[in-house]
């Protein structure tokens, strides 16, 4: 049971746990329930269930005797025991919750796995069970191509291609099409033996923004490769705040230094640990949600 998946709605974690034996994800009732009423007190929100749960239970529902007890890792670091429902238990448990929110949280939990993110997300879960990252030279451009083409493959018919034609995003102008080949192979030259160089590599590969779409996704997976290669470190992105990232990315472009103070601060020795890198990819995507 330690194959543990986040999904954000409206900025609101929502814990899923895998079941090998019964071969299906089981999420966190507490954490749907919270996210249903946009109430980020937990006090709150188990006392609002502790309600829903005595309610139901005199209505003579046959919901609450659907939930299984699975553990989940709190705020302290241990794991404890939490309610949790399978998909067909939460789509249930949102039909009984009496408001209008529960029908857009409804809507976003049947079809958010069905979109080109959410195909992506589950490649890029595949990714790093395959062992296949063990196998790719990091900090090379064809590592970064090879990432990118796991990722969105059958998804856009330009995966793993560096693009050809010039974009912006939010304003930003990022590197010209007809210099971007010339630019890629001078920062796959860059050093990369210190935290600082690896950092600067990594901000030069953002500016230059090498793909039509899923440059981000992609590229934070390739700098956690550095980082473990060079470093045996890697970045616990679940430490890092979506607006500060962003932030700091968006400046970074002329002044490194708060992407630096980020990253520094999420460093982590675990480069084994399954879940590190698993909340890795959860936190990854959900930088690139829009509200």
């Amino acid at each position: 049971m330690d194959k543990v998946s986040i999904r954000f709605y409206k900025d609101h974690e929502v814990r899923a746990v895998w079941s090998e034996e019964e071969n299906k994800w089981f999420f966190s009732v507490l954490d749907v329930v919270g996210a249903i009423n946009e109430q980020p007190d937990y006090a709150k929100t188990r006392n609002y269930w502790k309600y829903l749960k005595t309610k139901l239970r005199k209505e003579g529902n046959e919901l609450v005797s659907a939930t299984n007890q699975l553990k989940l890792r709190a705020a302290d670091g241990k794991r404890y025991n939490t309610d949790m429902m399978d998909a067909e238990g939460i789509a249930a448990l949102a039909k009984v919750i009496p408001n209008q929110k529960a029908t857009a949280f409804l809507d976003w939990f049947i079809y958010s796995d069905n979109s080109i993110d959410g195909q992506s997300k589950k490649k890029a879960y595949t990714l790093i069970e395959s062992g296949l990252l063990d196998s790719m030279e990091p900090g090379t451009i064809k590592c970064l191509q090879q990432i990118h083409s796991y990722l969105f493959g059958g998804l856009y018919d330009f995966a793993g291609q560096i693009r050809t034609k010039t974009i912006w995003k939010d304003g930003t102008l990022f590197c010209r099409a007809e210099y971007l080949m010339k630019n890629l192979s001078i920062i796959e030259q860059m050093p990369e033996t210190t935290f600082d160089e690896i950092v600067n590599k990594y901000v030069e590969m953002n500016v230059a923004h090498p793909f039509m779409e899923g440059n981000g996704r992609s590229t934070r997976i390739w700098l956690d490769l550095i980082f473990k290669k060079q470093l045996k470190l890697c970045v616990d992105w679940s430490k890092i705040d979506k607006k500060d990232y962003l932030e700091a990315m968006r400046r970074s472009t002329t002044d490194a230094r708060a992407i630096k103070l980020l990253l520094h601060q999420a460093m982590t020795d675990k480069i084994d640990d399954r879940e590190i890198f698993m909340k890795g990819i959860d936190y990854s995507y959900y930088y690139e949600q829009t509200d």
